[in-house]
């Protein structure tokens, strides 16, 4: 039976005028440029503030995660007999299915996110492609930090994820190198954290260049910028653009170099897709490898045509989700979408299955925070398969989209501990025990 106590400490909200501050200062120093989305404001003005025990088990699970996910990924590669069940696109399959070397990683960065359930944590998803918020994440977080030391809740930050990708890129990177941040430069919430990891590379003496993937062009695998502001080869890339995004680009730009072929050191390569499908649990029981704490942790998934018929005309217990859907965008769920909308999920799913999974649906228990409930949402990153710091949302119902909001996560101390001590080997120790 699993013990339900919630794994959030209750905490008071900022008072609104020193929040007003806040929020400025994080659009300023820490590149939130979108502060709000239609009429929602997307900083909450709490933080999470997380139980040091639940933390320590949300940590540990992502350790184990990570090395199973590297583990399954490297399986996947080389067998492209089983791309075809993961909705991936045509052209990306190709590519997959090259014979080039695997594209060159490096800085390997991966997020996963929790929910609190009435059966105890659960993952929604693992973001192991092209994973953001990392100025939330590490920026924001600082800030809210502040504003709760010396109060009645002792607490620190979950970690800095944007500052450990930073060092593992610029290791990745020869000495006097420009690393360049690939990512789409017409969308704004794009450019604010590649602008924000960009100055984070600065801080330790790395020359960036911001760049779209049309302005790279590849010589016997090593990759070039050819752009108006640079000219010239670069030493290590963090990539911004969505994996299934590359086959639009002109072919021109290289960009199968991300899949295979790619000696350039890149942070992620898009070979990440083979596990950010929601479709990779249907090739679970063909792999070599087995994956105990994903299967304990992902709900039950299934190709839509595998749900049972009198399921599938309640939908109650399922969730529908496009193979490569990104911040809860096309989710069907019933009870939360609309009806209309819902209504043309249900149909697309099953008129185009291979491109939908149904997952089976979980229980999230509201929080209450200041005076409303809300359904958190906490995503733990690794960097090379260590647990770096973790991102924040918070919904108003149990789906967490694009109108969810950002929250600090931060780690509460016990008494008799200083900030760092025992955790990191006490994260390791439970990883083993997985």
């Amino acid at each position: 039976m699993v013990e339900l106590t919630s794994p959030f400490r209750p905490v008071r909200p900022v008072e609104p005028d020193a929040f007003a501050a806040l929020r400025r200062r994080a659009i300023f120093e820490c590149c939130k440029w979108d502060p709000q989305v239609e009429d929602v404001a997307t900083l909450a003005p709490f933080p999470l503030v997380m139980r040091r025990e639940a933390w320590n088990e949300i940590a540990a699970l992502s350790v184990a995660l990570a090395a199973e996910t590297a583990g399954a990924e490297e399986e996947l590669a080389r067998r492209p007999e089983l791309h075809g069940s993961l909705g991936l696109p045509r052209a990306v399959r190709r590519a997959l299915a090259g014979n080039d070397s695997p594209c060159r990683g490096a800085a390997r960065v991966v997020r996963f996110d929790f929910h609190w359930t009435t059966g105890g944590w659960r993952i929604s998803e693992a973001n192991t492609d092209v994973p953001g918020g990392f100025n939330e994440a590490s920026g924001f977080t600082r800030l809210m930090a502040s504003e709760y030391a010396g109060t009645e809740v002792t607490a620190r930050a979950a970690g800095d994820p944007a500052g450990a990708l930073a060092d593992a890129v610029a290791a990745a990177a020869p000495a006097g190198s420009a690393i360049a941040l690939v990512h789409a430069t017409a969308y704004t919430d794009d450019r604010q954290v590649m602008t924000f990891l960009g100055r984070e590379l600065a801080a330790r003496g790395r020359e960036t260049v911001l760049a779209a993937p049309d302005h790279l062009r590849w010589s016997d695998g090593l990759a070039r910028v050819e752009s108006a502001w640079f000219r010239g080869e670069v030493g290590a890339m963090i990539r911004f653009f969505p994996g299934e995004w590359l086959p639009n680009l002109p072919r021109s730009c290289g960009w199968k170099h991300f899949f295979r072929g790619g000696r350039t050191p890149v942070s992620n390569p898009a070979a990440a897709l083979l596990t950010q499908s929601k479709r990779f649990p249907l090739v679970w029981d063909r792999l070599e490898r087995d994956l105990p704490t994903w299967r304990r942790l992902l709900p039950e998934t299934r190709d839509p045509r595998d749900v049972p018929r009198r399921e599938r005309r309640a939908g109650e217990g399922w969730v529908l989700k496009p193979a490569l859907g990104r911040v809860g965008d096309g989710i069907g769920l019933a009870g939360v979408t609309p009806g209309g909308a819902l209504t043309k999920i249900r149909r697309e799913a099953w008129w185009f299955p291979s491109w939908w999974a149904a997952q089976r649906r979980f229980e999230a228990v509201p929080h209450r925070f200041g005076e409303q409930d809300v359904y958190p949402c906490v995503g733990v990153y690794t960097v090379d398969g260590r647990v770096a710091g973790a991102y924040g949302r918070v919904a108003r119902l149990p789906l967490v989209d694009h109108l969810a909001q950002d929250a600090a996560v931060l780690v509460e101390e016990s008494q008799a501990e200083s900030p760092r001590q025992g955790a990191a080997k006490e994260i390791h120790e439970r990883a083993a025990a997985l």
